[in-house]
């Protein structure tokens, strides 16, 4: 039996000797992470919690966004720029999905905390794949 994993279609291959960037991220993120996943979380805490761990990740991307742009020769600055500019319209549009669609009247009292999950996930994505191109310096 043959098994294929699809968990990380990106391929590239980081510099061995790079600052640990998504080991630092995953410290870092641990007492939001820590303060989601609390079993005596009552629906307001955990909206709360992903209020607040999205405030960490919006920061945590325009960390990672400068991190790599100083490391970019000024022709590749540009198409970063050009790059984010378009995920911050993907984005957007995400969200504006999750709001319409995760809402009180599809999914009763659970919907703020759906949304607070993939809006964070939306942005830690990019996040990671900002900080796998900084590995690759």
């Amino acid at each position: 039996m043959v098994v294929v994993s699809l968990f990380n279609p990106a391929c590239a291959i980081d510099n061995p000797d790079a600052v640990d960037y998504i080991g630092e991220l995953e410290q870092r993120e641990q007492v939001f992470l820590e303060s989601i996943n609390n079993s005596k979380n009552t629906t307001r805490d955990f909206l709360i919690a992903y209020d607040e761990y999205q405030i960490f990740l919006d920061k945590e991307l325009n960390q990672a966004y400068q991190l790599i742009k100083s490391k970019l020769p000024e022709a590749r600055q540009q198409e970063l720029k050009i790059s984010q500019r378009q995920w911050i319209k993907y984005r957007d549009a995400e969200f504006e999905l999750i709001k319409n669609n995760w809402s009180r009247e599809n999914f009763g009292s659970s919907s703020g905390i759906s949304r607070g999950s993939y809006r964070c996930k939306i942005i830690k994505d990019r996040v990671l794949q900002l900080l796998h191109y900084a590995m690759n310096y």
